[in-house]
């Protein structure tokens, strides 16, 4: 997640000032999950229609988690990475209810450390090459970059 939020801070380098923001983390968390899919096999209760489509009672189900943190009835111009968001925090990177990630405040917090660190010691990060060049893991378990190549001003 570092190496893909670093992806992202530098194609908006002018947010990096404000990761210290409160809901920075959330924001980045989700602009680019690095999970994809809510926990899978979840079956229908009842049958339900949704957008006009119907789903019956023990229908298997799969949530896309960057659909949801995309969801313009929730966020507004949901497409735009804005640390300062205000509607941050109602993303689904961890799932939700009985089956949201156990792990998700350690991750939080080694998030805002990590940046902190990252930025402290290097500052001003930028792509070392175009970003179209850097390759993208897309495996349905996790998404993420393969290799970040950066630079940074001394």
């Amino acid at each position: 997640m570092l190496a893909l939020d670093t992806f992202a801070l530098s194609q908006h380098p002018e947010q990096i000032t404000t990761l210290d923001s409160p809901d920075a983390v959330e924001e980045l968390l989700r602009y680019l999950s690095i999970v994809h899919l809510g926990t899978p096999n979840r079956a229908a209760l009842e049958d339900v229609e949704l957008e006009g489509r119907m789903i019956r009672k023990a229908d298997t189900v799969a949530i896309g988690l960057p659909a949801v943190n995309r969801d313009p009835s929730v966020f507004s111009e949901p497409d735009i990475l804005k640390l300062d968001r205000e509607d941050a925090r109602k993303h689904a990177a961890f799932g939700g209810g009985i089956h949201q990630c156990l792990g998700q405040h350690l991750a939080r917090v080694a998030l805002r450390i990590g940046f902190s660190c990252l930025f402290a010691r290097f500052p001003n990060p930028r792509l070392a090459v175009p970003a179209e060049e850097i390759k993208l893991r897309e495996q349905p378990a996790a998404y993420g970059v393969l290799a970040l190549p950066v630079a940074w001003d001394a």
